[in-house]
């Protein structure tokens, strides 16, 4: 199991289409890949609903947590979604 924390930069928030940039992404690999808020409050990311549900906003520190077979690449990719900046 491997964890790390990232920062969302995107000025709107995790709305759709990050939602969406972070399905496709976690949905690339075979391990379990979930996100945590800060206040514990935690979801798959290849969960839509799930990821939508979590409110990010710019700021927001959020965990990525993910456990199996690719779990330091899919940790990567998905973190590098997280703090990308949608135009």
């Amino acid at each position: 199991m491997k964890q790390q924390t990232f920062t969302v930069n995107n000025p709107t928030g995790i709305h759709a289409r990050p939602s969406g940039a972070i399905l496709k992404k976690a949905s690339v690999f075979s391990c379990k890949v979930e996100l945590e808020k800060a206040d514990g409050t935690k979801t798959s990311a290849k969960s839509m609903v799930g990821v939508l549900k979590l409110g990010l906003k710019q700021g927001d520190q959020v965990t990525v947590i993910t456990d199996g077979d690719g779990e330091e690449e899919a940790l990567q990719a998905v973190g590098e979604v997280i703090e990308s900046v949608f135009e």
